[in-house]
């Protein structure tokens, strides 16, 4: 590995590829920065499908499913960038070359068919998010060839095992999550390997189950699927239940899901509406500039929380990023709500984009 750090590059599938035996500290490293990444990039377009949901249907079965698997990434971000200080690295979030970059692939190289854009609720996001989050080998549905996230977070593990001496502790941050949010949603300080292995078993099993079982083992309310099966029952419209006891079978014959009404958000374009050829009006563009400002804000938060030394301080950055999170929606939503002007009947949508801070 070069050890230079780009978004859009084939350094998991590189890494991968690499015998375990070179699996070193500097492997490690190179690994958990792009799984920083990784996580990060789930959660814009997973936010867009959330918040596309009109406000009559935000009690639905379906709004409160999302709404929980977005805690679960931003659980798993939170998880994942103590592995990286606790092995004395620092994350790297607030970098315009390494933020998500949409319409694209995923980053690393994984699922490398997979284009990833921002866009509504439906049943073409629904694919993209349960191709996100599609396990080796899942107990319903066809499996893919390529490399998955769950394989890589295996192969992080194995790395850690192999050197537990590299877990020092250092610059660890506590976020504690309401109980509503699942059992293994707290981000906590990993200071041991046992430590390690519980958090990746966390992020593992919420996004993919098990390889038994579609349920989600760290769940906010009982027989609450993992995220995979989560987004293909919505996806069917169904479901998913066992269908044969001996051998295990499931499929998506459980009762009916009904989709919820959406705001019908079109696909952003590369670069954002205006690059994309989109005219912009200045109240849309007031708009797309207060999104971008608050998601600039929140990764500067968030990176400045892992880098501080004293624990105040990062336990303040920590909270000064979720406010910013929480100012996300109402410009959102206010994009969503202006029709495109094209005649098509989608609206704008947020874009995602890193603006650097003002001088």
């Amino acid at each position: 590995m070069s050890g230079v750090v780009k978004y859009r590059s084939n350094a998991i599938v590189e890494l991968m590829q690499m015998p375990a035996t070179e699996h070193d500290e500097t492997w490690l490293k190179e690994a958990l920065q792009q799984a920083v990444m990784l996580e990060l990039a789930t959660l814009p377009p997973y936010l867009c499908g959330l918040w596309s949901i009109q406000e009559v249907d935000q009690g639905s079965d379906v709004f409160e499913t999302i709404h929980e698997i977005v805690f679960d990434e931003m659980s798993h971000m939170g998880l994942v960038c103590n592995m990286v200080t606790t092995i004395g690295e620092v994350p790297r979030i607030a970098d315009g070359e390494l933020v998500p970059k949409y319409p694209g692939p995923l980053p690393g190289g994984v699922q490398p068919d997979l284009s990833v854009s921002l866009t509504g609720l439906s049943k073409q996001a629904l694919d993209m998010y349960s191709r996100i989050e599609r396990p080796d080998a899942p107990v319903v549905e066809e499996r893919e060839t390529y490399t998955s996230i769950g394989a890589f977070y295996t192969a992080i593990l194995e790395a850690f095992r192999s050197q537990p001496e590299l877990i020092k502790g250092t610059r660890q941050l506590t976020k504690i999550m309401s109980g509503a949010h699942g059992q293994g949603n707290n981000v906590i300080p990993l200071r041991s390997l046992n430590d390690v292995e519980a958090a990746l078993q966390v992020i593992k099993e919420q996004g993919e189950g098990t390889a038994v079982s579609p349920e989600n083992p760290f769940p906010g309310e009982a027989g609450e699927l993992a995220h995979f099966y989560s987004f293909r029952e919505i996806f069917h419209g169904r479901k998913l239940i066992r269908v044969s006891e001996n051998p295990p079978q499931f499929d998506f014959q459980g009762d009916v899901i009904p989709m919820p009404r959406t705001f019908p958000m079109g696909t952003v374009p590369a670069g954002g509406w205006a690059e994309g050829g989109v005219p912009v009006s200045d109240d849309v563009q007031q708009d797309l500039n207060e999104f971008n400002r608050h998601y600039s804000a929140l990764l500067r938060f968030l990176e400045r929380a892992w880098k501080a030394e004293q624990p105040g301080t990062a336990t303040q950055m920590l909270s000064l990023a979720v406010v910013e999170m929480v100012n996300l929606q109402v410009p959102a939503q206010a994009l969503m709500a202006t029709p495109l002007p094209d005649g098509s009947g989608k609206t704008y949508g947020p874009e995602f984009r890193y603006v650097e801070e003002d001088p």
